[in-house]
């Protein structure tokens, strides 16, 4: 059998499950870390509940996300997960979801790994979201996961550090109202309202417009331009504010899809330019 007869009958068994997302589709992908607990613990000693260093890694890893070759607008990352919403007219790939799940696992993976000095694993998934309001459900469900992980974490090492066990930590804090774990992190001396913003509500990371100077050696003069930089937003809002946060991102990379459809002459440069 010639190669390339060989090669398009063998090709069908690695694209016959291929799905591609639809046209005007949201795209969200959310990565967790595999078996991050005992790396946290164990490989990483951090410290509990939470550590900047730790958040740092997730940090410095959403920011390789978004410049990796995939178009991402807005990164948010709590405890060991990240979630990536990508420009809502990308194409990178065909849309293939076993590219993006294969891809994104992979470089988040390889990323960490480097930063941590040890082996760190990401698994993918990719949600389709239909309109403008799932995708603010969706990051305003992760928001707020983050809020009620934050408060059962503090509560769960607070009781720890009194010497509670595993089993006791954990059955002194179930089935405990949100005012109840208030109290008990109260009159242990933490006011749960005076903790980071970060802790309680993840770290969001999104393109913004900068202005650089610069100096043109040949003329003389200064200079300035500008460039698109990933803004790192550690007090995230919450509840409806969140939900208006999400919107500003969304619209305004609409507005600059609108702006790049703008029609130019046949055979221009990109519009802007001489």
């Amino acid at each position: 059998m010639k190669f390339d007869d060989l090669d398009q009958k063998m090709r069908v068994y690695e694209t016959a499950a291929d799905f591609c997302v639809l046209p005007e589709i949201y795209i969200v992908a959310r990565l967790d870390g595999r078996n991050f607990t005992r790396l946290t613990k164990e490989t990483g000693k951090f410290e509990a509940p939470f550590d900047t260093h730790f958040r740092d890694l997730m940090v410095e890893t959403t920011k390789h996300l978004m410049t990796c070759g995939f178009k991402v607008i807005y990164g948010y990352t709590e405890s060991d997960e990240i979630s990536l919403l990508f420009d809502y007219e990308s194409d990178v790939f065909g849309r293939k979801t076993r590219k993006y799940n294969s891809i994104l696992a992979g470089e988040a993976s390889a990323k960490f790994s480097l930063l941590f000095n040890s082996i760190g694993v990401f698994d993918c998934r990719i949600c389709q979201l239909p309109s403008q309001g799932t995708v603010k459900d969706y990051f305003r469900w992760r928001n707020e996961d983050a809020h009620r992980n934050a408060l059962n974490a503090h509560c769960y090492w607070t009781l720890r550090k009194k010497n509670l066990s595993v089993e006791e930590a954990t059955k002194a804090i179930e089935n405990k109202t949100v005012a109840e774990k208030n109290e008990l992190l109260f009159e242990n001396g933490i006011n749960f309202n005076d903790l980071p913003n970060w802790q309680k509500r993840g770290v969001g990371l999104y393109w913004v417009r900068t202005e650089k100077k610069g100096f043109n050696p040949k003329d003389k003069i200064e200079t300035k331009a500008e460039r698109n930089e990933i803004n790192i937003n550690l007090d995230l809002p919450m509840g409806d504010e969140y939900s208006n946060f999400i919107e500003w991102i969304i619209q305004k990379n609409f507005i600059a899809n609108m702006l790049d459809s703008v029609d130019v002459a046949p055979n221009s440069k990109k519009r802007g330019n001489k």
